[in-house]
Order: C-alpha cells, then structure tokens, then sequence
C-alpha cells in the first residue's frame, strides 16, 4: 500500500509539473531563464528550510549526509541549466523528446551504478512510453542533431542521474534531508550563475510573480519532497515511468488554455505513453517477495 500511495503521489506531482508549462512560458517574456531558476530554487529553499528545520537539525551530520545532497542538487541544477540552454538552439518539440531520453536511461544508469535490475516488463514499458513521447514530440519524424539538442541530451542524462541517486540515497538520509538539500545547492549555483550566464532580464509583472511563486512553492518546494518521500518505496526505474506523463497533462493543459491542437499521430502517442504505464502497473508483482526491488537504497552503505 505504501508503494501504491508512493506512485500515487508522483503521478500528482508529474500533473503538477505538466501544467506549469504554460505559466512559465509566458513568464520567460519579463525574466532571464537563469535568474527565473535561481528566484524559482531560493524560494523553495526558504520555504523548506522554514518546514523541515526541526527535522532537519537531526538530520545533518557528517559529510556522509551532505555529500548526497549536494550531488543531487548539483545534478537537479544542471539538468535544468542545460535543458534551458538547449531550448534556446533547437526547438521544443525536438528538446521534450531528447529530454524525455531520461526515461530508458534510468533502469541502465540503475544496473550499471548500483546493480540493480529492473523487471523485463517495466523495461517494456518504458520502451512503449518512449517510443509514443517520440511520436508526440516529432510530429515529422525526424531527428537531426545540432548543438541544442546535444545539451538537450546532457539534460536527459543529468536528469536520470538525479533520479537514481534520489533513489538511493533518500531511505538512508531520510527524505527531508535530501529534499532541502537538492533545492539548497540549486538556488545556491542560480544565484552564482545567473550574472555570468546570459544577460540579465527581469520587467516585475504578474506572470513572473506567479509563475515563481507557483514553480518555487509547489513544483519545487512540494514536488521534491514529495518525490523524495515517494522514491523510499518505489525503484527509480518505476519513477521514470511515471514521469513519462508530463508531456501528455503538459499538451492538455496548453490544449484546454491556449487551444493547441495535437495530429493523430501526437494522439497516439500519448495513448502509448498511457499504455506503457498502464502495462507496468498491472502486472505488479505481489506477495511477501514483491517489495524486494522497492528500496533500491536499502541494502547499499554510505
């Protein structure tokens, strides 16, 4: 039950995700991207660090609890750094798609850095789900390499590191540690990069407001800890799945607000995502051996 509530929680966090799309774009008009992911970062910081600080003086001690954190941090840092820098030389479709690699390279990142193998249905599944986000995203079919999508790329590979190393390391830190931590060392290295990074923009408006009152409190500050708490009783492999949800609730949301269409191609492509998540849950394994892959964390030392 805890793992299903887990899933659960994700799936809500990945709507959440999903659905600031369109906030966010309209707030990029009236502020740099990096200075956006720094305000965005330091208030959920601020607001973690205020909820979990009796938690939190427990928590921390040693390096051998820093040290996962920060990592994670700096791997959640740098997959947004690169995913902004790529949408700036090569379309969105084209990142969203590149982007969303992260997914069938999760379960490799897992067996390779902690031996952990995931099951031949959710491997699967993740397939299925790729294979339609690549229908929804390239609606023509192709994919030709520039400089953009090669940092596109690098975003999918810092963001399936990120995944794994939550992970791993949230049943053995406790999830309010990681949590602060990851969105601490973000903000931190926005703060450091955003006057070097690109030229400074920020016109105050009620987009911007929103939007980094939005991103910082609830798709930063209560989606990490959500997912930090959630990936205690699920494999990363299970994670990344799940997250292959955001672009579909991402192209209903800019459907049902801006009218945007989708081809049946894009169509199908989301009911395979569907599909492939649908095809992983159903066959979930059962009985008192079923938790064994649950805690990827469990077993491993600091």
């Amino acid at each position: 039950m805890k793992q299903r509530r887990a899933e659960l929680a994700m799936v809500g966090v990945t709507v959440l995700w999903g659905s600031t799309f369109v906030l966010v774009k309209e707030a990029l008009a009236d502020v740099s991207t990096i200075l956006f992911l720094a305000l965005r970062f330091s208030l959920a910081a601020i607001a973690l660090g205020l909820i979990y600080r009796k938690a939190l003086a427990g928590q921390m001690g040693g390096w051998k609890r820093l040290l996962p954190g920060g990592l994670a941090g700096l791997l959640l840092f740098g997959a947004y750094a690169f995913q902004t820098a790529g949408l700036k030389l090569t379309s969105p479709s084209k990142s969203a798609f590149i982007t969303g690699l992260s997914i069938p390279m999760v379960p490799l990142a897992s067996s390779l850095v902690y031996r952990i193998k995931p099951r031949l249905v959710e491997v699967a599944g993740i397939l299925i789900a790729s294979f339609g986000m690549g229908l929804m995203t390239l609606p023509t079919g192709r994919l030709e390499l520039s400089r953009g999508d090669f940092l596109s790329f690098l975003c999918a590979v810092t963001f399936a590191l990120h995944l794994v190393v939550v992970s791993h390391y949230t049943p053995i830190l406790g999830f309010e540690a990681v949590s602060v931590l990851q969105v601490v060392v973000a903000a931190g290295l926005g703060l450091l990069a955003f006057p070097v990074a690109e030229p400074v923009v920020f016109h105050p408006s009620m987009a911007v407001g929103a939007a980094v009152a939005v991103t910082g409190l609830l798709a930063t500050a209560l989606a990490f800890t959500t997912m930090s708490w959630a990936q205690q009783y699920t494999t990363a492999t299970r994670t990344a799945l799940i997250c292959a949800l955001e672009p579909v609730v991402a192209w209903l949301t800019s459907w049902w607000l801006m009218g945007e269409t989708m081809p049946v191609r894009g169509q199908v492509g989301a009911a395979l995502i569907l599909g492939g998540i649908g095809l992983v849950e159903f066959t979930r394994p059962s009985g008192p051996d079923s938790g064994s892959e649950t805690n990827p964390g469990a077993t491993a030392s600091t």
